[in-house]
């Protein structure tokens, strides 16, 4: 197996809905953004998988140095093998992969953040970072699309937030903000049974709407130059955004059931926004 082959098995086999935008892009930067994929999977699941917290920190520490390695030409893991030849190419600074990294060992050294300001510093980290990378590797003309890529990133990780509301409070883990739980009437054990009282539907509307605000941010920065190389961003966009419309639609009931979307539904709001997205850029193009 080649190191892009690993990185593809590694994103298909994750079932995420950033699969799907990949799909439109052109060969190389798809390797790339694959490539870029794999690396969040692989550090994300260090700390998902691995129980033991000390084993969790040597093995962050590992891709610490295997970063070092790989922006020296050295690479020892597939998917940094994969990485190595492409950084140079999309502009993608080891800073940023090193802040991934740190935002992963915030779920080692953090289990609540008492305000969304310092929420925030965990999103961005794991987030955020990765929409600026992956504006880099998609292109773009206009810096103002830098701003667009951090919002829209927040935007999906405040969705993911949600979503994974129950299953994140069962591993002791709480990303909605110690102050709004109070704010609410909210208490954090009460995120962990499968029910859901009014209380906790105004929490979640919160929540869901600080999200909202992030998405609509964002398109605000996107320029109409960079649109159509922004394409993937806007895909993953509409099927995020239909699964905060659908957690709404059955009212905030995310601790009793997690909202899913089907893979062909995915596949299928992937191809209708990547048709009007293209159909929107010839347009702009005969004006």
């Amino acid at each position: 197996m080649t190191p892009d082959q690993y990185c593809q098995e590694k994103a298909a086999g994750s079932g995420s809905s950033f699969y799907y935008s990949f799909l439109f892009l052109p060969p190389e930067r798809r390797r790339a953004i694959t490539a870029l994929y794999a690396f969040c999977r692989e550090v994300d699941d260090v700390v998902d998988e691995c129980h033991d917290p000390a084993v969790a920190r040597a093995k962050l520490d590992w891709w610490r140095e295997e970063v070092t390695r790989t922006f020296q030409g050295q690479a020892t893991h597939p998917v940094c093998q994969a990485l190595q030849p492409l950084l140079e190419r999309f502009n993608l600074p080891q800073e940023h992969f090193r802040e991934i990294i740190d935002g992963m060992q915030m779920d080692l050294d953090h289990d609540a953040y008492p305000t969304f300001t310092e929420l925030s510093l965990y999103c961005y980290r794991v987030a955020s970072v990765v929409g600026l990378m992956s504006a880099e590797i998609f292109g773009y003309e206009d810096r103002r699309t830098t701003r667009y890529a951090h919002d829209l990133g927040m935007a999906f990780q405040l969705t993911n937030i949600l979503r994974d509301v129950l299953e994140d409070a069962r591993r002791g883990r709480l990303y909605i903000p110690l102050d709004e739980l109070k704010q609410f009437d909210v208490q954090p054990v009460d995120l962990q049974r499968p029910q859901t009282s009014e209380h906790l539907q105004a929490l979640f509307a919160f929540q869901a709407d600080r999200a909202r605000e992030y998405y609509r941010r964002a398109f605000e920065h996107l320029p109409e130059g960079d649109r159509y190389a922004q394409r993937p961003g806007i895909i993953m966009a509409g099927i995020y955004r239909t699964l905060l419309d659908e957690i709404a639609a059955d009212g905030y009931r995310v601790l009793e059931q997690r909202v899913r979307l089907t893979p062909l539904r995915k596949f299928w709001i992937a191809w209708r926004i990547a048709r009007q997205e293209k159909r929107r850029h010839r347009k702009a193009g005969r004006q």
